[in-house]
């Protein structure tokens, strides 16, 4: 299987030279570690950053510079700030390429969950509705099952819905998992996982490449 950073590292792969590239909180923002030589990409920061840099030194920190996470990050070469009205225009309006995302479940169609828990704290949804649906493709990385063994790729979603048929590719740590509408199409597996066993992890239909 892959740990977290592999996981992120294989997310990676999917950027293109010159994408702009919204990361969700958590996993996601370790994607900015892994980015191939060769490829130059964008950070955007829904907060109202374009051209995020890596974390700060101690020596770097500057408590007004701030991700949509509430971290310290830097400004790369070339990088803007704007309002968050801007911001949200820029990913409504189509202009970020890939938006790589949390998830809690993602159904075979690409209906993606990932805001709340019925029963626990809602904190409120954020910037994660407008992410799924203005981005030009939108990659899920999460766990295959949650902590009971529960699948978190199913037929159906049983959490409430952050967006519907948005979800283009989710990898976890079994391997790379393509939303095909009526079935999940594996394009990957991770190191010494066998179909077999990613069948038996996956709620929704499973196909193989």
């Amino acid at each position: 299987m892959w740990s977290k950073a592999q996981i992120a590292q294989r997310a990676s792969k999917e950027l293109n030279d010159g994408d702009i590239v919204n990361l969700g909180i958590g996993l996601p923002t370790d994607v900015a570690n892994y980015v191939p030589e060769g490829i130059s990409v964008m950070f955007h920061s829904e907060n109202g950053l374009l051209g995020m840099g890596p974390f700060p030194t101690e020596d770097e920190l500057d408590p007004q510079i701030i991700n949509a996470g509430k971290q310290t990050v830097t400004l790369a070469t070339g990088a803007s700030t704007f309002d968050s009205s801007m911001s949200f225009a820029m990913i409504r309006g189509g202009h970020v390429d890939v938006a790589i995302l949390g998830g809690l479940e993602v159904s075979q169609a690409g209906d993606l969950a990932n805001w709340m828990v019925p029963g626990k704290m809602v904190k409120g949804m954020g910037g994660a509705m407008d992410l799924a649906n203005g981005a030009r493709k939108t990659l899920v990385l999460q766990t295959h099952t949650s902590k009971d063994g529960d699948s978190k790729l199913k037929a159906e979603l049983a959490l409430p819905a952050t967006a519907l048929g948005c979800v283009n590719r989710v990898i976890t740590e079994l391997g790379v998992f393509d939303c095909n509408g009526d079935h999940f199409l594996c394009v990957e597996l991770a190191d010494g996982v066998t179909r077999e066993e990613a069948s038996a992890k996956t709620a929704g239909d499973l196909r193989f490449t």
